[in-house]
């Protein structure tokens, strides 16, 4: 690297580290003062607090807010070098403006990979102890509470419950079936399926099973006895946060393993999923627009241009809100839903890189 390449990319990363902090600091005090009665009512211990949540709260939201303080920081550095008359000297040596982003691109390209690998791996991992903290002190003890729970276990096997109790891990009015096709071939039901804890298996209390072979049906009864099926208690826990404690590998597989059962609500995690590859992209595409939006010298300062970094920044978490909204509901497709913001943000970018004098 050239000395002024080292020069601006020491001061862009340093921006955005003293923005990170700053900016989740601040959010970390606000969620201090609201959940405070929490932790007070569950008799915490300010270490208990501070190792089991605020530790791991604060990566989570650095990763949140990065497309934003990215931003900031790219206008912040910009800002001030064209106040100081820094980036003209730079352009009449002879740089190209393409030349004088190429600093910004590889800081932007080292916060991509970091955010890549943080997203991945690093913050599902504390994400697991701060959505157990959250669950534990913070949320409502949780109920299962949905009604005639169909669940494909199998190839050519279905369950089915009338209700479920997650407490005591018992469900109610049960039914198994095989369909071939459309054609239901076997049901077997029985009024109620228990968990055993120690022997990893369901109690099912007295059953009748059905089979069906064209009209004619056989019927026959079983008493209660255990057995084995490809459902678990934890397909009727609590799912507060789940997909962001998930690691990359571990979300793939809980995806296929949706799809796989035919859930109706695969659209959450396939978006999260592709959030954590367009964030990257989107610092990139951020960075770019500020340092072209920063790079001339303005009448308002560098206030008035952070200002209008903030501005714009914010309208980006925007749009990613709705998309992810629109995503959820079945509005939008989850990656064209993860990937608007960026591609709105890139169309303004090149806008901006066409009509925006340098």
């Amino acid at each position: 690297m050239k000395l002024l390449d080292k020069y601006i990319l020491q001061k862009f990363l340093t921006a955005f580290f003293f923005t990170v902090v700053l900016l989740v600091s601040v959010i970390c005090v606000i969620d201090f003062t609201e959940k405070n009665d929490d932790f007070l009512k569950h008799d915490l211990g300010a270490w208990q607090i501070v190792s089991e949540y605020y530790v791991n709260l604060f990566p989570y939201f650095a990763n949140l807010l990065s497309p934003i303080t990215v931003f900031i920081a790219v206008v912040f550095v910009t800002a001030q070098l064209a106040s100081r008359t820094e980036v003209v000297a730079m352009l009449a040596s002879g740089i190209s403006f393409k030349r004088f982003l190429l600093p910004y691109i590889m800081g932007s390209a080292i916060l991509g990979a970091l955010t890549m690998a943080m997203t991945g791996w690093l913050i599902p991992i504390a994400n697991k102890t701060r959505v157990q903290f959250e669950k534990a002190y913070i949320k409502n003890p949780y109920r299962f509470d949905a009604r005639n729970v169909h669940i494909k276990i199998g190839p050519q096997s279905y369950a089915f419950m009338e209700s479920y109790d997650n407490v005591n891990n018992v469900g109610y009015k049960f039914a198994l079936e095989t369909i071939d096709g459309q054609l239901l071939k076997r049901r077997m039901t029985a009024e109620a399926i228990t968990w055993d804890s120690t022997k990893r298996a369901w109690r099912l209390t007295p059953q009748v099973v059905r089979t069906f072979n064209g009209e004619k049906e056989t019927l026959l009864s079983l008493p209660a006895r255990d057995t084995t099926l490809n459902l678990y208690p934890k397909d009727f826990a609590s799912t507060y946060r789940l997909a962001e404690t998930l690691t990359l590998p571990e979300l793939n597989r809980y995806i296929n393993q949706k799809i796989a059962r035919g859930a109706d609500d695969t659209q959450v995690y396939l978006s999260e999923k592709y959030e954590r590859f367009a964030y990257p992209y989107a610092m990139f595409i951020l960075t770019v627009i500020g340092v072209i939006m920063s790079a001339r010298k303005s009448r308002a300062g560098v206030g008035g241009q952070i200002a209008l970094g903030f501005v714009l920044a914010f309208v980006f978490i925007i749009f990613v809100i709705l998309s992810r909204n629109l995503a959820a509901v079945g509005t939008l497709s989850p990656l064209l839903a993860a990937w608007v913001p960026s591609i709105v943000f890139t169309i303004i970018g090149l806008f901006l890189y066409r009509v925006v004098p340098r």
